[in-house]
C-alpha cells in the first residue's frame, strides 16, 4: 500500500529535525576529541584529499565558499588545518597540521562509536533502508547540478 505525504508536512522541516537529531548524537561522543561533527567532515575530507584547493573541497563537500570558510575558521583558530598558496597566485589550499591529524585520527574513534550507537538505535537494516532513499533523494535533486560525491569515511 502506498502511502501519501501529509500536505502539511513540509519535507524540509522533517529533514532537518532528523539532521538535528543526528548531529547532537555525533557532537555528543566527539566532544571527547573536541569536535563537532560539521568539523570532524571537514578534517576527514581535508585528511582524505590531502592538500586541496578551497574551491574543489567547497565542490566535493557541495557547499558554498562562504559556508565552507566559515566552517574552517574554528579549525584554523585551533591550528588543525592551515591555509597555503595554491596553484596559482589567485587560490589557496587547505591542509592538515600535525596537531590536526592527531586530532583527527583520536575523533575517529569517537566518531567509530557515535556511528556504532546510531546504528544500534535505528537497527542496520533502517540504516541501509535510510542509506538508500537518501542516495536516491541526492541524486535526482542534484541531478541537473551534476554535483559530486563527498568522501566517506573508510571503516
Amino acid at each position: 500500500m502506498i502511502k501519501s505525504v501529509k500536505i502539511n508536512e513540509c519535507t524540509n522541516l522533517v529533514l532537518r529535525k532528523l539532521t538535528r537529531a543526528v548531529s547532537r548524537h555525533y557532537d555528543r561522543y566527539l566532544s571527547s576529541a573536541q569536535l563537532k561533527i560539521t568539523q570532524y567532515t571537514l578534517l576527514s575530507h581535508v585528511a582524505v584529499l590531502g592538500p586541496v584547493g578551497l574551491g574543489k573541497l567547497a565542490r566535493v563537500m557541495e557547499m558554498d565558499a562562504s559556508t565552507l570558510t566559515r566552517n574552517m575558521r574554528p579549525l584554523l583558530d585551533q591550528k588543525l588545518i592551515s591555509l597555503c598558496p595554491g596553484l596559482d597566485a589567485r587560490s589557496r589550499s587547505v591542509e592538515m597540521t600535525g596537531e590536526g591529524r592527531a586530532r583527527w585520527t583520536t575523533a575517529r574513534l569517537a566518531w567509530r562509536e557515535a556511528q556504532n550507537s546510531l546504528h544500534e538505535k535505528l537497527s542496520p537494516e533502517r540504516v541501509c533502508e535510510l542509506h538508500e532513499i537518501l542516495g536516491h533523494s541526492l541524486k535526482a535533486m542534484n541531478k541537473d547540478h551534476g554535483s559530486p560525491r563527498g568522501i566517506c569515511d573508510a571503516e
